[in-house]
């Protein structure tokens, strides 16, 4: 492992934190990072969304260091200061979403090279969420599964779903999967949507420190996903959705104005996987660990009371 630059300038996070490169399988370079907790009870490998980059979660690691939990985050390939994958460096592209798994083992290498507290928790995000399941239905080395608003569906209009399957597919082909995904460029969401329509958060104070982030340091801006992402994502999704549940205690929360994911396939996935229980959250948007201060409350005390008890 080499140094990496962790920019707590914007992060917020707990005193201590480091980050380090890591190098994937295949060689992409990776940016992983630790936040540590006095005494830890354990630590929480914390798997972010579409988009999103390490110091987005400083606050989050600073919450739950506060309850006994170091936090380990990663830079998934093509965002925040990890290698991009695509000569417009603001695409949000993968080659394949398998691709991510040798990202999940870089994060799992670092954890154990820097010898962190147990047991491992994990706590995935949005995209991270599908990542997180495919994980943990290997061999991830964690004691509980928790998530918020994952991706195991992604909400879109019926009658454009078809379109997206045979777009994606028909860009591949073609050599075109590195273009945009329609109606997206190269706009970060978080700089573009204004406070009073966004789909993210219901704090303004969040949102506004959302937006501080990617102003001071806009190289960890990213736009829309490219059409190979979109493509893999709708497959990841319904691949997913075939699958057994993990064989570790589960939770899942999710707001009930969840406008991005698809809860239908949340639902259906927590309803068959016994012993795990689905938590809702009263009005709240897309990104419950960000938003108001009575959501982010209720969020850590589900998240620990879940942990306490499957520890």
């Amino acid at each position: 492992m080499q140094a990496a630059p962790l920019l707590e300038e914007i992060a917020d996070g707990p005193p201590g934190g480091r980050a380090a490169w890591m190098r994937a399988a295949d060689g992409t370079r990776l940016r992983v990072a630790h936040w540590p907790c006095d005494s830890a009870r354990g630590t929480v490998l914390l798997l972010p969304g579409r988009t999103e980059f390490i110091e987005k979660y400083g606050r989050a690691a600073r919450d739950l260091g506060a309850r006994g939990y170091g936090t380990a985050v990663i830079d998934w390939r093509g965002q925040g200061l990890s290698d991009r994958l695509t000569g417009d460096t603001l695409t949000g592209h993968v080659g394949d979403f398998d691709d991510y798994q040798q990202d999940v083992a870089a994060l799992l290498a670092a954890c154990a090279a820097w010898d962190l507290p147990r047991p491992w928790h994990l706590l995935a995000h949005s995209m991270g969420g599908a990542i997180g399941l495919r994980a943990a239905l290997g061999d991830l080395p964690v004691a509980t599964c928790a998530f918020t608003a994952p991706m195991w569906g992604i909400k879109m209009r019926a009658v454009l779903r078809p379109l997206a399957w045979s777009l994606g597919w028909a860009a591949g082909r073609a050599g075109l999967g590195h273009r945009y995904a329609p109606s997206t460029g190269p706009q970060s969401y978080v700089l573009s949507a204004p406070f009073e329509t966004n789909d993210l958060t219901r704090d303004a104070g969040m949102h506004a420190h959302m937006r501080a982030q990617l102003t001071a340091h806009p190289e960890l801006s990213l736009g829309g996903p490219s059409l190979t992402w979109l493509f893999g994502a709708l497959r990841e999704c319904r691949r997913l959705h075939a699958l057994p549940s993990p064989a570790q205690p589960g939770l899942a929360i999710l707001g009930t104005d969840e406008r991005i994911v698809d809860p239908a396939r949340i639902e259906a996935r927590m309803a068959r996987w016994p012993g795990a229980r689905l938590e809702r959250l009263d009005g709240a948007l897309h990104e419950p660990m960000m938003d108001t201060p009575e959501t982010r409350a209720a969020v850590w005390e589900m998240l620990d009371r879940f942990w306490r008890e499957n520890a």
